[in-house]
């Protein structure tokens, strides 16, 4: 990132000495006429989208009028927060087909460490073995309510929403955003979430570790341990992505100073649709069809026909496989009752592989789940919400720590030029 106030040379660009060509405009009429910030400008240059040159006396840059004035017409001017292209965060790194939790491979902390043992220590640095979240009573009942008044067609991101709005009321202290308040109510909403979703079959007590509760909340058959572990793996798994759509809302909550509560909201509303984390939602649905019609090319060749993307494969952070899926495909491989549906899934990924080079990515391995141990197709939806709340608390617990509403971009104006009549 450019320095600002510093020209691609060093100098301090603000004060412009001398008169530049006429057909060449200073640091600050560029900025006046792009509707930016004069860093902006110097940024521009550094990204090649402008050039610059040293105005007489050698003192600050001066730009071509005729370029500035391309650049605005094609409405290249990035949207920018506050000063900042970028987000600075030390929560996930994506690298050379890895992703790594405050610098540790993910892949390796989800086969050594349970759920909630990575996300408190993705949130304070310090590993605590056997750590346990669990909800208040009250807060617990609060949303329980809540969410057995929605219809009965109500999906998992609606459930969780409702949970989380309710979870709020029943906190007078959720505006308390220093860090062991907003860590107390993170270690409370989680588990809050989770138990109050209605079970799937007879009425569970609320204790023990996390990824037991949620699954007897996703299906009614009893996990064996294996399969319970597989579960677990895929929620660290989860756990974060960089600033994914969700995320992203999350942060921008959070830089409004909202509390915990509300940026979860920001972030389940977010994640709510086909293309995040509804995605793996289609992928059961296909594996499924895949199991009933006994054929993967039958299947792909339908979706192809269709002009619909094969769901489950590709990721554009990935030009390789996707280390989520491969590191939950070898927990699944242990899972007996798992081997036909993953089956299926590498038949779906060989298929489309004689004509496209896409990996699966993990929607399709938590579709290899959810088919595998009979949840419903919404399931894969609920265990990325409840997962992810940990990566969005790890992010607000960033962003409260930045200037306030930096994440506010100025928007670019393209309709009619004032002044216009009344309407």
């Amino acid at each position: 990132m450019v320095e600002q106030g510093t020209d691609d040379g060093g100098r301090t660009g603000d004060a412009e000495a001398g008169a530049p060509d006429a057909d060449r405009l200073t640091t600050r009429e560029v900025a006046e006429r792009l509707g930016v910030k004069p860093e902006t400008v110097y940024a521009y240059v550094s990204r090649g989208q402008l050039s610059s040159r040293r105005g007489q006396g050698g003192r600050g840059s001066t730009f071509d009028a005729k370029e500035v004035e391309a650049l605005a017409r094609r409405g290249r001017r990035e949207p920018s927060f506050g000063a900042e292209t970028a987000i600075r965060t030390g929560v996930t790194l994506i690298a050379e087909n890895r992703y790594y939790y405050r610098g540790v491979d993910a892949t390796e902390l989800a086969e050594r460490y349970g759920y909630e043992e990575v996300a408190d220590w993705l949130w304070t640095g310090e590993l605590r073995r056997g750590v346990r979240f669990t909800a208040p009573e009250e807060t617990l009942t609060a949303a329980r309510a809540a969410v057995a008044a929605l219809p009965a067609h109500s999906g998992p991101t609606d459930r969780l929403r409702v949970a989380a709005i309710a979870a709020a009321v029943a906190d007078p202290l959720r505006f308390d955003l220093s860090p062991d308040a907003v860590l107390g109510t993170a270690r409370c909403l989680i588990p809050t979430l989770v138990d109050a979703l209605p079970p799937a079959g007879q009425q569970h007590r609320g204790e023990g570790r996390l990824a037991w509760r949620l699954w007897t909340r996703l299906t009614a058959r009893t996990p064996d341990e294996a399969s319970l572990r597989a579960l677990e793996s895929a929620m660290v798994l989860l756990i974060d992505h960089d600033l994914a759509a969700s995320t992203l809302a999350a942060r921008v909550a959070a830089s409004a100073r909202a509390h915990p509560y509300a940026v979860v909201s920001a972030g389940l509303g977010a994640m709510d649709g086909p293309l995040h984390g509804a995605a793996s939602g289609l992928a059961h649905r296909m594996l499924a069809d895949v199991l009933e019609r006994g054929s993967a090319a039958a299947v792909v060749a339908d979706h192809l026909r269709a002009g619909r993307r094969v769901p489950g494969l590709g990721h554009r952070l990935y030009p390789g496989a996707d280390p989520r899926a491969q590191a939950l495909f070898a927990r699944l491989e242990s899972i007996p009752q798992a081997a036909r549906a993953l089956e299926a899934a590498r038949e779906v990924e060989a298929t489309t592989a004689r004509h496209m080079p896409l990996h699966a990515n993990v929607d399709l391995a938590l579709a290899v789940l959810s088919v595998s141990a009979d949840m419903p197709a919404e399931a894969g939806e609920t265990v990325f919400a409840v997962s992810r709340t940990a990566g969005w608390i790890a992010h607000a617990l960033e962003e409260y720590t930045e200037r306030p509403l930096r994440l506010r971009p100025s928007g670019q104006y393209n309709g009619p030029r004032p002044p216009r009549p009344l309407p």
